[in-house]
């Protein structure tokens, strides 16, 4: 009986493997993700190797995005025959849809064959690649007439794109009303998520139900947008069937992802083949996870500076190897090259800036053109924390300050009488005639703390610790009588012995009069449409101020009557400068034999400002470099007056990509044309021009661009150099706001998706809603059609 009947363990064990196989297989479709999905045709899996549940989503991702095209400067060469031979790009264009070509294999491929193989297809095409690049007969051949096996995948390709010739949309057209409620549906959705992106909001609530509360910021505002318009009332929410409401999370995200994959395209078809600089920088998001943010810099067809978010790469970890392979799979992505890279603007961190193994090396080695320039920002904030840390006495009174606003802002009673204090100020001082009332003047000032890696941070914490100084003396003597223990009390009676006294005072203005001078040049450096010829400008006239400050004697005698005003006007004791100095805490028999005068000018005053300035030449050493004395020669300033034609001529040599030799010759030539026509130009013309950038929209602006064509091209070189990674530290303040405490399980894409549309807001303001339908409709099978 056995030969004919199981025993029931037998059978019950086979159930058992049926329901691993299937759980298996689910898994296996549950683990799957399109993003990770390569690009490269070469190291593509077959079709049918994917599991059935997901070979359409595989087929509409590769159609979607298009055929693999690398826009390489020079493809690899293969001997065949006697001759070497290689890929010609021209046949991207020639054999436009369907041709693409794998870096790995140095071999190209069909899209459409690898997407629905047919009997008969060429494995050439689909699995090893075509090689033969002396013999481009063979891909006419493959195309054929139009019953070749690749027009029969071509047709396939074509219909599963083009969902109007499906048999869904066929009855569905017959409804047309049908399809006019999906639409209204689809673009109230639309319109609820572009202004939720726009503002940085949430979508999700607690619980979404009905009866819920707290149903989140896109349920509330499609409720609002219902009961505001009878037109999407009526076939929106209730009034929609139930499977086509348009409001579940996987649609917002869809539509998320829909407006976020446009605007990067718009910003790629706005660099077209032209050439571009990479910021990059990392960072932790709130869930702990390194991100890399990559920023493009490079110049509009109006001449204009841009510099554009591309993505956001989750990075294993932060060695320069993972950074370039992060950057690589995100420029292989929107088909961009790093041949094309001819600028590199980091932080300055060992992973970036290293001679040999850092991310700037990794990248020169394959493209020499890739000039790297450190954040000249971040240069200025090394230099103020050198000093900082450096000289003793600004190194004290950052520690007081830093110590005294734990005190004074260590508890909300203190907070709250330090507000009260300065409230009644404001007004003394309104009534006195000392402060002037107006718009937007006199606003509520707060404790500012100084930090390392805040840009612009120690500028304010000295300004408003000035500003505020009588209401932190008020709340450090009201500390000193009404303190918790007696260590409070003890040291807060330690700080107002010591900030009452006239050195804490010279050296807190002190800083205050440098930091002033050197944030304007903060904040130029942390514009997007900067140049390094107004960075290195200001960087100069920068050092030319402390220099002044250091030397002339009407800046010293105005600085101790600055000091002297403050010191009376809080009760401070002002020391006579002719007299003898004595250092606090030693005895007269063993002082210095020096005046007063001596040791606040020479040992504070110029010891500082001589600091500074070291500081500066040190760490701003690229000015004296010779790509950036050759740039300075296309400035515009003065009639051109720094203009130089060899160095000018040297410069185009080191952009050996973009300038052949006879291109060179020719520039030569070009350049006494040019430099004759713009000095011989009207003194109107030029003269509210400001640096290279500024020059550059000015030529766009008269239409002398085709004119000079090659003085333009190296212009436009010039304007890629990066002057600060500013706009990267934005990006991270941007994803500090979108992934925050509450929100801290975003997926990567999801978070990415999201600030793509939220930082560059202004792109995404311009892709119209047909536009974000249509690539909305695309991204899979819907039940509608619009």
């Amino acid at each position: 009986m056995e030969k004919f009947f199981c025993k029931k363990e037998a059978c019950q064990s086979s159930k058992d493997s049926q329901e691993i196989i299937l759980t298996s297989k689910r898994s296996r479709v549950e683990e799957f993700k399109i993003e990770d999905l390569p690009s490269d045709p070469g190291i593509r899996q077959p079709i049918n190797s994917y599991d059935a549940n997901v070979q359409e989503s595989v087929r509409r991702y590769y159609l979607q995005k298009g055929p693999c095209q690398p826009q390489l400067e020079n493809f690899p060469q293969t001997e065949i025959g006697k001759k070497a031979r290689r890929f010609n790009k021209n046949w991207f264009n020639e054999f436009k849809g369907w041709l693409e070509y794998s870096k790995e294999k140095d071999a190209a491929f069909c899209l459409y064959c690898y997407i629905f193989p047919q009997r008969g297809c060429e494995p050439t095409f689909i699995t090893r690649g075509f090689r033969n690049w002396k013999d481009k007969t063979v891909l006419e051949k493959h195309v054929g007439t139009h019953t070749t096996p690749h027009n029969i995948s071509r047709k396939l390709c074509e219909a599963l794109m083009n969902q109007k010739q499906g048999i869904q949309i066929a009855f569905a057209r017959q409804e047309e009303q049908q399809s006019i409620d999906y639409r209204a549906r689809l673009c109230a959705s639309i319109d609820c998520v572009r202004f939720l992106l726009r503002q940085g909001l949430s979508f999700r609530g607690h619980d979404e139900s009905k009866e819920s509360m707290n149903r989140g910021n896109f349920m509330e505002l499609m409720n609002f947008l219902v009961s505001h318009n009878d037109d999407i009332k009526a076939v929106a929410l209730q009034n929609a069937p139930r499977n086509c409401q348009l409001i579940s999370p996987k649609i917002q995200k869809e539509i998320v992802s829909a407006i976020a994959t446009e605007t990067t395209k718009h910003i790629v078809r706005e660099i077209g083949e032209d050439c571009f600089a990479v910021l990059v920088d990392e960072s932790r998001d709130i869930s702990t996870k390194e991100q890399m943010s990559v920023v493009l810099r490079y110049v509009k067809s109006s001449g204009k500076i841009m510099e554009r978010l591309l993505g956001f790469v989750h990075v294993a970890d932060t060695t320069a190897l993972s950074l370039k392979s992060g950057i690589e799979s995100l420029f292989m992505q929107y088909g961009l090259s790093i041949s094309k890279l001819r600028g590199q603007g980091y932080d300055g961190a060992s992973n970036m800036k290293g001679e040999f193994r850092g991310l700037k090396a990794l990248i020169l080695s394959e493209n020499s053109c890739a000039f790297y320039v450190h954040c000249f920002a971040h240069q200025l904030q090394l230099v103020l924390v050198a000093v900082a840390e450096g000289n003793s006495d600004i190194a004290e009174l950052f520690t007081l300050i830093s110590t005294v606003l734990n005190v004074v802002g260590g508890s909300c009673k203190r907070r709250d009488s330090l507000r009260a204090l300065e409230v009644d100020r404001v007004a003394r001082e309104l009534g006195c005639g000392e402060l002037e009332s107006g718009q937007g003047l006199n606003q509520p000032l707060e404790l500012k703390r100084a930090g390392d890696t805040r840009w612009g941070s120690h500028y304010l914490t000295v300004l408003n610790f000035i500003r505020m100084f009588s209401s932190i003396v008020d709340v450090l003597e009201i500390v000193v009588v009404d303190g918790a223990d007696g260590n409070q009390r003890g040291m807060a009676s330690a700080m107002l012995q010591v900030v009452l006294k006239f050195k804490f005072a010279f050296v807190i203005h002190l800083m205050k009069n440098i930091l002033s001078k050197t944030n304007e040049l903060s904040q130029a450096l942390q514009k997007k449409d900067q140049d390094i010829v107004n960075a290195m400008h200001f960087v100069k006239l920068s050092k030319l101020l402390l220099l002044n400050m250091r030397n002339n004697e009407v800046e010293w005698e105005s600085f101790i009557a600055e000091v002297s005003m403050f010191c009376s006007k809080h009760d401070i004791e002002v020391p006579i400068m002719n007299e003898k100095f004595v250092q606090p805490g030693r005895s007269r028999r063993n002082a210095r034999e020096i005046t007063n005068l001596h040791f606040f000018r020479i040992e504070i005053y110029n010891a500082v400002l001589d600091w500074m300035l070291n500081e500066l030449n040190d760490r701003f050493n690229e000015v004296n470099t010779e790509l950036l004395l050759c740039v300075a020669c296309l400035d515009p300033k003065d009639q051109f007056a720094a203009y130089d034609k060899q160095k000018i001529i040297h410069l185009a040599e080191l952009y050996p990509y973009d300038f052949t030799p006879i291109e060179l010759q020719l520039l030569e030539g070009q350049l006494d044309i040019y430099i004759c026509d713009m000095r011989s130009a009207s003194l109107d013309i030029f003269s509210e021009v400001k640096g290279i950038s500024g020059l550059l929209q000015k030529i766009v602006e008269l239409k002398k661009q085709d004119h000079y064509q090659l003085v333009f091209r190296l212009l436009k070189l010039v304007c890629l150099l990066p002057v600060a990674t500013a706009s990267v530290e934005r990006t991270f303040s941007a994803m500090k706001i979108i992934k925050n405490r509450l929100r801290n399980r975003m997926g990567d894409e999801w978070m990415n998706d999201c600030l793509m549309t939220y930082i560059e807001k202004d792109v995404a303001d311009t892709i119209t809603t047909e536009e974000i339908i249509s690539r909305f409709q695309s991204m899979c099978q819907r039940k509608f059609a619009c």
